[in-house]
């Protein structure tokens, strides 16, 4: 098994070759047998924490087999896992869930009672995210030769983090990671020899952190072979902050001293080990980025760039046509598959087009099953609604790896060192092919999911939920919605929500802009805490629209879909609209539209910790 090596190897005696054919050795071997290496993996974990709460509860007392397994533990959820959950949280240091020590908490994207999920881990864990990390380049350098002999240009930032009142840190997966001496110790490999340095990806202080980023990018811009974010959102908006600061930007480099705002020592210190006046390099970026179009500005400003390494699959397809815009068409690379619960697994052919990217999932990270989702008439949906809940069958219903069938779609289901037990992920995911014996999977979609700007996932019961509130302003005007629809708009940096209402009005008052104004914000405060993360500290997410439509509007979209084949007896209004040409008929009957005032409330960790 591929790891980080001990020793830190200097330039000198590092040999690139062999590191790479063990990585993808390693690929190999476990995709040739891996339901012998799923068995291994399901033991491993059931006998390790054979003596945990969780599983003597449900009446497995020291099996390991995985017929035991199936047979006594359910399949559940996050609301089934909460809990026990909160007992650690509150400070329970007994073993609940695992026979290791609960080390931290990563916070998921996905939100339970509007609060972001809390997932333990433990700390070897980092160990198998760091062998994840380690087949990435690998696998890369079979497409893409001497990406060893400059630097990747990597947008990456650390998010606030809580403590729990029992004292564990709770912080996203990411931030997790990059606080980790894995990340901030790691020894030499030219793979991760970013034009970034540590400390201007660890400030947390977002506007410091994009700027230094920027300005140590813009100076290394030869070096520069590749280019990326996490999500395909968070490197545009990398690209947006630099059309709205490069003349300050190309001053630093010309004068070769740092703007004021950029106070962190520490972020000045790594900089100005880097920043050198050089009135050419400003020269050239000044005439790159004064010009009228910004089309193919990543291979203007940074001209031996190869890829965009950025997740643009699931919802972050929306981004695509402006990504090909911003980097004169440059293959988009999704290279792993990851989440807060777990990672996954990687893909193995990076410059695929964005619409046929499959990852095969390494077999040793953790147990997967698999849960056949069937949809109505095949149709293809934005988002698959699923029951909360299995019955028996349901339950019975769930195969393994290696039985998975191409073409068909499955719900994830893991379970993981760190002491999930056959835990619903709820991502959606299609079998595309296989490798060796090891199923590649095509991202589908998360379930229930309507909306989504970045990393937050609004579903299609908060929406509801939260239209309601807002209505409560319309009550004085005697005045309802009839029938409403979203859609999220990333026509801009950053996008936004944006909500289309058919009013009913008895009243005859007519409603101040202010009552929308008011509805929009109460929209925004009932939405989750990922969701008003983005508006308030991360400013991914821009303040929420609704567009008022005129009377008949939702008839005329019915009748749009029934000529597209929508059955009309079958027919509801769609509670998120993708699709073009119903968009073009909300957007023609607009009569008028208001944005939120201000921002939602929102502060780090969970409400009840500050209660």
């Amino acid at each position: 098994m591929p790891e980080a090596p001990k020793q830190a190897p200097t330039p000198a005696d590092y040999n690139l070759h062999d590191k790479n054919k063990k990585a993808l050795q390693f690929i190999e071997d476990v995709t040739a047998n891996p339901d012998e290496v799923q068995r291994r993996v399901l033991a491993e974990i059931l006998s390790r924490n054979a003596r945990v709460e969780y599983l003597r509860r449900h009446g497995l007392v020291g099996q390991t087999d995985r017929e035991s397994f199936k047979k006594t533990l359910p399949v559940i959820t996050y609301e089934d896992l909460h809990p026990d959950v909160a007992r650690i949280a509150n400070g329970d240091k007994s073993p609940i869930l695992c026979s290791h020590p609960i080390s931290e908490f990563l916070t998921s994207s996905g939100t339970s009672g509007g609060e972001r999920k809390l997932m333990p881990t433990i700390e070897e864990e980092l160990n198998r995210r760091s062998l994840l990390y380690s087949l990435l380049m690998p696998v890369m350098s079979q497409y893409v030769p001497n990406l060893d002999k400059g630097k990747g240009m990597y947008f990456l930032f650390i998010k606030s983090e809580a403590k729990t009142p029992g004292g564990l840190v709770a912080r996203p997966v990411l931030t997790s990671y990059y606080k980790s001496s894995h990340f901030k110790e790691r020894a030499y490999d030219p793979y991760t020899n970013y034009t970034s340095p540590n400390e201007t990806i660890l400030c947390p202080d977002s506007y410091q952190s994009m700027y230094s980023q920027l300005l140590c990018g813009l100076c290394q811009h030869k070096e520069v072979l590749r280019v990326g974010a996490v999500f395909a959102s968070g490197f545009i908006r990398a690209i947006r902050f630099l059309e709205n600061h490069w003349a300050l930007l190309c001053r630093d480099v010309r004068t070769g001293s740092i703007n004021p705002k950029i106070t962190d020592p520490a972020v000045c210190e790594a900089v100005m080990r880097i920043l050198k006046p050089d009135p050419k390099l400003a020269d050239f970026i000044q005439a790159e980025c004064s010009k009228d179009s910004w089309r193919g500005i990543i291979t203007r400003l940074w001209p031996n760039t190869k890829y965009v390494d950025v997740i643009v699959t699931g919802t972050m397809s929306q981004y695509i046509p402006t990504l090909d815009y911003y980097s004169n068409g440059l293959p988009l690379v999704c290279t792993m598959y990851a989440s807060s619960e777990c990672y996954f697994g990687v893909n193995l052919n990076p410059l695929c087009k964005p619409s046929e990217v499959s990852y095969t999932l390494i077999p040793t990270m953790a147990y997967f099953e698999f849960l056949p989702v069937h949809r109505n008439n095949g149709a293809a949906a934005n988002s698959i609604s699923m029951p909360k809940s299995l019955n028996e069958k349901e339950q019975r219903d769930l195969i393994d790896l290696v039985d998975v069938k191409l073409g068909q779609e499955y719900e994830l289901v893991v379970t993981t060192y760190a002491g999930l037990y056959r835990y619903r992920v709820g991502d959606v995911l299609r079998v595309a092919g296989f490798k060796n014996k090891a199923p590649q999977f095509n991202f589908i979609c998360r379930k229930n999911v309507v909306l989504s700007i970045d990393s937050d996932k609004t579903d299609e019961v908060e929406l509801q939920n939260a239209v309601k509130n807002a209505l409560n302003h319309l009550v004085p005007f005697d005045a309802t919605v009839a029938e409403y629809t979203s859609y999220a708009d990333t026509s801009n940096i950053p996008g936004h929500y944006v909500l289309f209402w058919e009013l009913s009005l008895n009243g005859s008052n007519p409603i101040p802009p202010s009552v929308f104004e008011d509805c929009c914000l109460t929209v925004e405060e009932s939405l989750n805490s990922v969701y008003r993360q983005g508006r308030v500290s991360d400013k991914s997410i821009g303040p929420l629209e609704i567009k008022i439509v005129a009377p008949g509007t939702f008839d005329k979209l019915m009748d749009c879909a029934i000529s597209y084949g929508a059955s009309i007896n079958q027919y509801k209004t769609p509670r998120c609209v993708k699709f073009a040409p119903l968009l073009e008929i909300l957007n023609s009957r607009v009569v008028s539209k208001y944005l939120s005032p201000k921002c939602p409330k929102w502060v780090p960790g969970h409400k009840q910790w500050s209660n």
